[in-house]
Order: structure tokens, then C-alpha cells, then sequence
């Protein structure tokens, strides 16, 4: 046998490129330290909450004594007739129910009306939709600070002013915009094969849009609810201006406590710790919605 003319060479390994230093470090810091060091970033922020429970959790002489760090080595500070005299104030109860009173009809507005609007806007042929869409569109980046004088006066004229209907149909007004853009994108992305095979089996649009639109549109509706609720919920401005003192809300009720805040002291806290908490317990309990919402058509 004679050998060939040409030796069949195998190809050379290709040769890795070393990482850069940069990529090293966050391989290495990839795992157990970055999670640590994210867990003491949550505890550090959650410090101010833990501090408001605590103290709404002592007496008032001792938090006039000390700080609320002091329970971890004094536990016996604890008790719970801050909240006892809370409940006993009629002002504060008074007001937390009207923040519900607010709150729950402004976001159920605000979620039925621009889930209606939204369905329009992406999949409803009518003239001039896209120019609609437009001016809705642009209605985002009006302040609330500029509509409040404009419509305290029609509130006024119209005997709304100083009454919780007033509030709510502020906060609805206000909070459409953002939920029309929010749910139309989501729900243009609804395949259209989909729609027409609902059509096809005789489904009329409410139908098609209760039966099809609304269970897929859940994350992004249940965003949304959380949005409007904890804006309205937390709202002081608006309140501050359109309401009056059998209609106000936690957080102008417990701004007119500030007032009085020698006197006040063992309302105040509690009664601020129970105002943030719900929103919180309303987050936490709609967190996986929520996740789901944002990170709508970030993966196809």
C-alpha cells in the first residue's frame, strides 16, 4: 500500500476563550452570597416596618422613654391596648371605613370599565379607533394637581363636593388611562385564530369577551387591580381636597391626629400600621398575578 499524497489532518481543539474578570467574580458570587446579601437588602427595608409594629405595640410612656428596639430586651412592653383604644375612636374607625367605601368602588370601576375599553380598543373595527386610542393615551401625562380646582368647582356645582361618590369617580377618571393602555396592549396579544374559532361557534362579543378575554386577561387584570387599589388606598392629596369630616379617609384622618399628636400618640401608630398592612396583605395575597401580569410577553 503506498501512502496518499495528502494526510487527512484532524482539526485543531478550539480554543476557549478565558472569561473576563468581570464574569468570574459573578459566577462565583452567583450563588449563596448574593442571596444572603439579598435577604439583609429586604430585612434593612423592612426595619420601618417591624419599627411601626412594635411601637404600635407599646405604651405611650415607653415610647416616650425609650426606642422600640428596647422590647427585645424588655418583652413586657408588649400589649395591645393601643389597638383596644383605636377601636374605641370613633374618627379612625369611622375613616377606615370610608377607605374601604373608596377604595373597593374605584378599583372595581377602574378594572371593569378598562377591561370593556381595552377589548374595544384592540379588537373592535369602529371609525376612528386608533385616534381614540390616542387621545386616551394622552390623557396620562395630565397631573392630577392640574384637574384639582377644575373639577372641586363642578363637584361643587353639581353637589358631589365633600361626598365619597366625588372621590371615587375622581380616582376612576384618573386611573382609566393607564388601564386602557395596560389591558389593549395585553389583549392584543390575544391570537386572533383564537377570537375567530370562538365566533365561529356563535359567540357574541360579550360572550367572547367573558368566556375568552377576561380569563386569559387575569394576570394583567389582577395587576392592575393591585395598582389602582394601593394608589387609592395610600392617596392623601385628592382626599385632603374633595373631602370633608364625616367623609375622609385613614390617611386624612390620622394627618389630622399629627395635630394632636401628644395627646394622640397611642392612635397614631396602630392606627398607621393597620393602614399600610392591608395593602400589603392585598399585594401578597394577588403576588403571583402580579408577577404574571408584568412579565406578560416578556417570554413567547
Amino acid at each position: 500500500m503506498t501512502a496518499t499524497a495528502t494526510e487527512v489532518r484532524a482539526p485543531a481543539p478550539a480554543v476557549q476563550a478565558r472569561p473576563s474578570l468581570g464574569a468570574r467574580i459573578t459566577e462565583r458570587l452567583g450563588g449563596g452570597v448574593v442571596r444572603v446579601f439579598l435577604v439583609l437588602v429586604g430585612l434593612f427595608w423592612l426595619v420601618p416596618t417591624i419599627g411601626l409594629l412594635i411601637s404600635s405595640l407599646r405604651s405611650p410612656d415607653d415610647m416616650s422613654a425609650s426606642g422600640w428596639w428596647t422590647v427585645f430586651t424588655k418583652p413586657s412592653q408588649l400589649t395591645f391596648d393601643s389597638y383596644r383604644k383605636l377601636l374605641e375612636n370613633g374618627d379612625i374607625t369611622h375613616s377606615l371605613l370610608n377607605t374601604v367605601l373608596i377604595t373597593v368602588p374605584a378599583t372595581v370601576l377602574v378594572v371593569i370599565i378598562g377591561s370593556l375599553a381595552g377589548y374595544a380598543f384592540a379588537w373592535l373595527e369602529f371609525p376612528g379607533r386608533d385616534w381614540w386610542f390616542l387621545g386616551v393615551v394622552s390623557l396620562l401625562v395630565v397631573p392630577v394637581q392640574v384637574a384639582l380646582i377644575p373639577i372641586a368647582e363642578l363637584f361643587g356645582k353639581i353637589g358631589l363636593f365633600g361626598s365619597i361618590l366625588g372621590v371615587v369617580l375622581f380616582h376612576t377618571g384618573f386611573g382609566l388611562p393607564f388601564a386602557v393602555f395596560l389591558l389593549r396592549n395585553f389583549f392584543a396579544e390575544i391570537p386572533r385564530e383564537l377570537l375567530e374559532a370562538a365566533r365561529l361557534d356563535g359567540a357574541g362579543e360579550l360572550r367572547l369577551f367573558a368566556r375568552v378575554v377576561m380569563p386569559l386577561g387575569g394576570p394583567a387584570i389582577a395587576s392592575l387591580g393591585i395598582f389602582q387599589f394601593l394608589w387609592v388606598w395610600n392617596d392623601m392629596l385628592v382626599a385632603l381636597v374633595f373631602t370633608k369630616s364625616g367623609t375622609q379617609p385613614i390617611t386624612v384622618a390620622l394627618q389630622t391626629q399629627v395635630r394632636q399628636f401628644g395627646n394622640n400618640i397611642d392612635v397614631l401608630a396602630p392606627g398607621a400600621f393597620i393602614s399600610m398592612v392591608i395593602p400589603l396583605a392585598v399585594f401578597f395575597a394577588f403576588q403571583r398575578q402580579f408577577v404574571s401580569g408584568v412579565m406578560a410577553g416578556a417570554v413567547k
